[in-house]
């Protein structure tokens, strides 16, 4: 009878433990995710763990609010507000007075290749419109007298725009807003998540199975990616003058990234340029910026700051990648023919 009772608290303890056990597996994180039409642009949010679901919730609320702030045609917002104020001074939101100033030093950085004032001339082209046309030289020289971001001033939450001059967030608006939205995640606990920004990429952590994040990188000049880039905790922001343009009559490609310099559309050789780093703003920032370098200049730059990485396609198709990225590259298949030129410090 003893040994009986002995054998079931025997079977009745492992039971336990089996279940002690099973309970205290770690179960797989579930997948959230959320798609939205926002800042003129498709945004999809995927999530794992912590409170996801809730932090999707209030990442899309700052995302519309963020973009009832910015937007430039919209008359009830502050940017609308700043560029038909004739010049006078105007109190705007902590966030806006945020973004302008990240902007005016990410224009000094860069010595004016990213400028937030080219707005007016990006609608002298028809980009704002897609109504396009070729300004006279006449017209550029007039706009370009109002093109300057030293000539605005902010002090505080107090800015002032010359009369003339119009401002547009539109080189840093996205990367800003998913480093807003990577924050509100966070402090929902969530450890793994991919923010798609309208092709702006933000990683947060590794993949829930503990693998790098795979990015595909568009080719420029043909279709599907030309290659892959493993990232994790990580942005990769790319600009490039096949997202946006037109042929004039004259033949001519016109891209819709502008150079500040001259009011013209960027023709320096340069197809495609991808900026990595932590910060998706900076990144969105500079691949601006260095698309208007042109080649020798960004590579130059990188090699006086080395706080990000970068890949710069050329129209002739040659590939160039910062050192510190060739274990994490690889080519596509249909590509493997093609060189990768290593820009080493």
């Amino acid at each position: 009878m003893l040994k009986d009772s002995y054998a079931k608290t025997k079977i009745f303890l492992l039971l336990i433990g089996l279940l002690l056990f099973v309970s205290c597996e770690e179960k797989p994180q579930m997948e959230t995710s959320s798609d939205l039409f926002a800042m003129d642009t498709y945004i999809t949010l995927t999530a794992y763990g912590g409170e996801s679901q809730n932090a999707l919730i209030v990442a899309k609320e700052k995302i519309y609010e963020l973009e009832s702030l910015w937007s430039v045609t919209d008359s009830q917002n502050e940017i609308y507000a700043i560029n038909h104020n004739n010049g006078f001074q105007m109190a705007i939101s902590d966030e806006t007075a945020e973004i302008i100033l990240f902007a005016l030093e990410m224009a000094h950085k860069t010595d004016g290749a990213l400028d937030l004032t080219i707005y007016p001339v990006l609608t002298a082209w028809g980009f704002t419109t897609e109504t396009y046309r070729i300004p006279n030289e006449e017209k550029l020289a007039l706009l370009l007298q109002n093109v300057g971001y030293d000539k605005i001033l902010l002090e505080d939450n107090q800015i002032t725009v010359p009369k003339e001059m119009q401002i547009d967030l539109g080189a840093v608006g996205k990367g800003y807003a998913t480093d807003v939205v990577a924050d509100v995640l966070k402090e929902h606990g969530v450890t793994s998540a991919l923010i798609d920004f309208g092709g702006n990429i933000l990683t947060i952590g590794s993949k829930p199975d503990g693998s790098k994040w795979r990015v595909g990188l568009k080719d420029p000049i043909g279709s599907g990616n030309i290659g892959v880039l493993e990232i994790a905790d990580l942005s990769i922001v790319t600009s490039g003058g096949y997202e946006r343009y037109f042929e004039g009559d004259d033949g001519q490609k016109y891209v819709h990234i502008i150079d500040p310099r001259t009011g013209k559309p960027v023709q320096n050789g340069l197809s495609a340029v991808s900026v990595i780093g932590s910060d998706s703003k900076v990144c969105d920032a500079l691949s601006t910026a260095l698309f208007v370098m042109g080649l020798d200049e960004a590579i130059l730059y990188w090699r006086e700051n080395k706080d990000f990485e970068m890949i710069l396609i050329t129209e002739d198709g040659e590939i160039h990648i910062t050192e510190r990225l060739t274990d994490s590259f690889t080519l596509s298949e249909n590509y493997g023919f093609k060189k990768v030129n290593v820009i080493k410090i």
